[in-house]
């Protein structure tokens, strides 16, 4: 569907935001501009942090530490909480910046509500509560007639952590909220290209925040480099690109400092040839093209059976030819911009290939003409492994469907299997014994039956391979964020 011409008038004075460091706005000499996506303009003139007030915002986060951690562990849930209720408070602002900023509509179309920019801040509020009501505590791990033994969980101190920009709001209090739960101070660096809507919810969340216990710090790759390699620095948390955490990961593993990294995925979805194609395609669409396909866990390559092939394609074609995209501010708009510059060249570059390799494009190919970054949702078919989409992430909404033959559950599972990555994988279909079969060949961190890409604040997330190292969500997530501690005592 074409992009209608946007119509609302650009804002007249674009504000200068500030970092927070020890509960104070700091700017800095040089700034940079948030770019609207979908217009163009400017949103807001952004600090590039300085090397010093990295340092500031280290020492903030270090010095409050002590204290935050000392807080009972109910009194520093009844605190996240209160950030649970300004997140509620301020859920319009927030959803506004990032519908202008980030380019994913407020709302949604249907009866389903499509999520958009306010699912995003409501789920900030709801990861949040969540992430309140659950405890560690200590734990008997061993105990008989001549010794008691204890585990303690304690925090590592200081976290920095680095925020991408597809869900740049709900990704940081992915972030923040479990670190600041188990007793450790956070410094974020947003993503450059959506740094705007993440610095003014840390500047309204502080309010319920003793100082220097969040902080942040703004600026491109040399800002993020330097925070994750700071000496004060107990833990970085990082969600992005494999070859930035690669380089983390090295640098972390000179100070043997430990490391979480979510590095993204090319998540196969396999349907099974006993598949209804019109219970299914919903589901595989939304699976796919979710935030314009630009989240880590969605939907990357469709391995379909010859015999459900074109059917599925047809209704998957339906399904995005009948979404209205343009303004995501705009009442009804079920699909916004492609968030920068850089991600529509990829997959530009990547359709290219796909031509050259004989595909055929079934819908959507170009992106509309304008200063938005609109580009259609794209159906791609006749490719095969070792195809440049089929192999690398595109992360925007493009999906290629790959045949495969009927009855070929080796082969598939192999395809699915064969890159580097290994965050989600699902598996479409009806029998139970079958799926769950198939479920348990993949290599990946979450298999989804039936479903792909429904995360969950009580269950643990993350990839295998190169898609990453570590946990979120849940207890688990917790534990990953504390040192372990025994106390062992002779009866």
């Amino acid at each position: 569907m074409s992009t209608p011409p946007l119509t609302r008038p650009p804002r007249q004075i674009a504000p200068t935001l500030a970092n927070l460091v020890a509960g104070q706005p700091v700017h800095s000499p040089e700034t940079f501009a948030s770019i609207s996506p979908s217009t163009g303009e400017v949103l807001a003139q952004v600090p590039v942090s300085t090397p010093e007030q990295i340092d500031a915002a280290v020492a903030a986060a270090r010095a409050a530490q002590p204290a935050w951690a000392a807080l009972p562990d109910a009194e520093r849930a009844a605190v996240l909480n209160r950030v649970a209720d300004l997140l509620k408070e301020h859920a319009a602002l927030l959803a506004d910046w990032i519908a202008r900023e980030q380019g994913k509509p407020l709302g949604g179309v249907g009866p389903d509500q499509v999520p958009g920019a306010r699912f995003e801040v409501w789920a900030c509020e709801g990861w949040t509560r969540a992430t309140a009501a659950l405890s560690l505590g200590t734990e008997v791990v061993f105990e008989d007639e001549t010794r008691r033994d204890e585990l303690q969980r304690l925090p590592h101190g200081v976290i920095a952590a680095i925020a991408p920009w597809n869900w740049p709001l709900m990704i940081a209090i992915w972030q923040i909220v479990p670190a600041l739960r188990t007793g450790n101070t956070v410094v974020i660096k947003p993503s450059e290209y959506t740094p705007a809507g993440t610095l003014e919810m840390v500047r309204l969340i502080s309010a319920a925040l003793p100082p220097g216990v969040l902080n942040t710090v703004s600026g491109a790759g040399p800002v993020g480099a330097r925070l994750a390699a700071h000496p004060q620095v107990d833990k970085v948390l990082f969600t992005g690109s494999g070859p930035t955490g690669e380089r983390i990961a090295a640098q972390a593993a000179t100070r043997l400092m430990p490391v979480t990294l979510e590095l993204g995925g090319n998540d196969a979805a396999i349907v099974l040839p006993d598949a209804d194609p019109d219970t299914i395609a919903p589901g595989l669409f939304w699976g796919a093209f979710l935030n314009m396909g630009q989240t880590c866990a969605c939907i990357k390559r469709l391995y379909v059976p010859d015999s459900l092939h074109d059917a599925l394609v047809e209704r998957l074609r339906a399904l995005a030819e009948a979404l209205p995209m343009g303004d995501p501010l705009a009442e009804g708009t079920a699909m916004g911009p492609v968030q920068n510059r850089m991600q529509l060249d990829k997959i530009g570059r990547l359709l290219r290939l796909a031509r050259e390799a004989g595909a055929t494009v079934v819908c959507g190919g170009e992106p509309q003409p304008g200063p938005g970054l609109f580009h259609p949702l794209t159906i791609v078919t006749g490719l095969k492994d070792g195809d440049a989409l089929v192999d690398e992430e595109q992360f925007g909404p493009v999906l290629p469907v790959i045949r495969y033959r009927d009855g070929d559950l080796d082969g598939v599972v192999a395809s699915a299997n064969r890159l580097d990555l290994g965050l989600g994988a699902s598996v479409w279909g009806r029998d139970a014994a079958t799926l769950r079969a198939v479920a348990e060949r993949l290599e990946a961190g979450t298999v989804w039956i039936n479903q792909h890409g429904r995360v969950h604040p009580m269950v643990p997330f993350g990839g295998h391979k190169r898609s990453g190292s570590g946990v979120e969500f849940g207890l688990e997530g917790l534990r990953s964020l504390t040192r372990t501690r025994v106390i062992s005592l002779c009866k």
